[in-house]
């Protein structure tokens, strides 16, 4: 039975990898395309464009694995019940439910992967893309740190700790220099919003240096001259799906503090709980369909319905998700929602073939 386990796993891994490979492939032509668009702006040439879309295939991958994995099981499973293989391991003893239970101790396997590589693969990947995509477009030097954005301004280095939507900022950390490299003047703002052509600190102390020690002052608000525009900012900012599920947690928390919508990123994190399970219904889903037609549907035909049912699936879950923030539905029941209905669907198609 042991034997029979593996050989179903493996068969599953082979065609969930190679559509993986097929589909990743794809979208990263397509976005070699998107970012090619922007060639000979700034500094930013055909290789970066390149690197930029190779970049983003950890996202991809991370986007798309419940599809993959459901034309895999299709495409792998089909083949064994094309050749006959299904029939005979049952009628060996190997039982309906044992065949579920080897799909879905895979499906845990596949599970665990792609929650690992979307917590720290994908972000980290997407982040460094981004930050090359700006560096190179805006020819300024930006980076992104545990610590949070760092850039330089003029003769002045620039931390911000947390970018929040809608051009508003918190924990910025300002170290201006002299002409021979010395710090003469250091400031902490606890906010900043962007004013039309300026950006409005508040809660401000400073602290300047001189040859007479060091002076300090607090002040309410000021005004703050600065070539980081919120196109720049925003570029560098991860998009929500693709954060940690722990940054993600700490940006729900300081948007709730700051009294702004967190919505968006209550949605991301569900989503991020929400792939992996998806990953492991669209693995069940597979079954019912491979055992109602193995002898009779072609390869191209299991593949045909695999791709219709993953972009059903993937539709309806980016469908939901930006319902749940245009209308404040339940993020976790709009995230849990598209997986549970194909479930569903799994369970009626299971019934009718036992």
């Amino acid at each position: 039975m042991i034997l029979f386990e593996r050989y179903i796993g493996t068969t599953m891994l082979k065609g969930t990898g190679t559509s993986l490979v097929v589909m990743v492939v794809l979208l990263v032509f397509f976005g070699l395309i998107d970012e090619s668009e922007d060639v000979g702006q700034g500094n930013y040439e055909l290789g970066d464009a390149f690197l930029v879309a190779l970049l983003s295939a950890p996202r991809y991958v991370f986007e798309v694995f419940p599809v993959a994995a459901l034309m895999g099981s299709l495409i792998g499973l089909g083949a064994m019940g094309e050749h006959g293989e299904l029939t005979a391991m049952r009628g060996s003893g190997f039982s309906l439910r044992q065949i579920i239970l080897a799909v879905l101790k895979t499906g845990l396997l596949m599970m665990l992967a792609v929650f690992l590589f979307g917590e720290f693969v994908a972000p980290a990947s997407e982040q460094w893309g981004e930050q090359h995509r700006t560096e190179q477009l805006e020819e300024k030097v930006t980076l992104k740190t545990r610590y949070g954005f760092w850039a330089r301004d003029g003769q002045a280095f620039v931390n911000i700790r947390s970018i929040l939507p809608g051009t508003r900022l918190e924990d910025i950390f300002v170290y201006e220099f002299d002409d021979t490299r010395q710090l003469k003047l250091a400031t902490y703002a606890v906010s900043a919003e962007h004013r039309g052509d300026h950006w409005l600190m508040r809660e401000i102390r400073q602290s300047e240096i001189s040859e007479e020690g060091v002076r300090q002052r607090r002040l309410a608000s000021a005004r703050w001259e600065s070539i980081l525009d919120p196109g720049l900012l925003n570029a560098v900012v991860i998009r929500p799906t693709m954060l940690p599920i722990t940054e993600l947690l700490n940006y729900v928390q300081v948007m709730r503090r700051s009294k702004l919508s967190s919505i968006e990123y209550e949605v991301a994190f569900w989503l991020k709980v929400a792939t992996p399970l998806a990953t492991m219904v669209m693995l069940f889903v597979a079954i019912p369909f491979v055992l109602a037609h193995q002898r009779h549907v072609s390869m191209g035909q299991r593949v045909f319905l695999g791709l219709v049912l993953g972009m059903a699936f993937y539709l309806l879950s980016r469908g939901m998700s930006y319902v749940a923030v245009v209308y404040e539905v339940n993020p976790m029941v709009s995230a849990l929602a598209p997986a549970m209905f194909f479930l569903l669907i799994g369970f009626s198609v299971l019934h009718r073939v036992r």
